[in-house]
């Protein structure tokens, strides 16, 4: 994984717009990511409920210490949708790459591969 996850997210007031070519280069530095409806989409398959609910917690813990927060839902029992978005911007900013290769760091670290 590229040096993404050591970076850390920039107030959302000097955060700007990345182009569509910027997004395209971005992409393989966030494996297992995609772009669905101009966000940066993951849906994330656990082994229980149990597991979605930590996954959760420990997502809303790299948010608050990233000021960047994003849509998070736990669908079916063991399944977590996120979604990175900057609302300041009204699309794309590094921020949201930022946080996608922190939240997959944590994956991995934490579920192994079974987080998929």
């Amino acid at each position: 994984m590229s040096d993404l996850a050591d970076r850390h997210a920039s107030p959302d007031r000097t955060a700007r717009l990345l182009s569509e070519q910027e997004v395209t280069e971005l992409m393989p530095e966030v494996p297992g990511w995609s772009l669905e409806n101009e966000r940066l989409a993951r849906d994330v398959r656990l082994r229980n409920f149990k597991q979605a609910l930590a996954a959760v917690n420990q997502i809303g813990e790299i948010a608050e210490s990233e000021n960047h927060h994003p849509d998070l839902t736990i669908h079916r029992w063991n399944r977590v949708r996120i979604e990175l978005y900057t609302h300041s911007v009204e699309g794309l900013s590094l921020n949201d790459f930022i946080l996608a290769a922190k939240i997959s760091r944590v994956f991995a670290a934490a579920f192994g591969e079974q987080a998929g």
